[in-house]
């Protein structure tokens, strides 16, 4: 495994185990959603660069443009939770008691 491999994967596995283990604030486990994210973003344009092939080109603006879609939905979700309970704990978001 190349050291650029390497970096991509680790940065990948650190930003799922952080989303696993730190799982109190909800802002937190959207950073480690983005910080995985981006390292699939990089991951993936620097494959379709070493490999030279137009047909996959576009795979990381799409990963790019879902990646948007998905940070603004989290950031929607955040302040809907924050107005409606007050914080934005994992702990006491229930819901049986919506």
């Amino acid at each position: 495994m190349t050291p650029m491999h390497f970096s991509f994967s680790s940065a990948f596995i650190l930003g799922l185990m952080g989303l696993t283990f730190h799982r109190t604030h909800l802002l937190s486990a959207l950073l480690c959603l983005e910080g995985m994210m981006l390292s699939l973003f990089i991951a993936l344009s620097l494959w379709t660069l070493q490999f030279g092939t137009t047909n996959f080109s576009s795979a990381p603006m799409l990963l790019l443009a879902f990646s948007a879609c998905e940070a603004s939905t989290g950031l929607a979700l955040l302040v809907a939770t924050t107005r409606t309970h007050g914080t934005d704990r994992l702990q006491n978001l229930n819901l049986l008691q919506c």
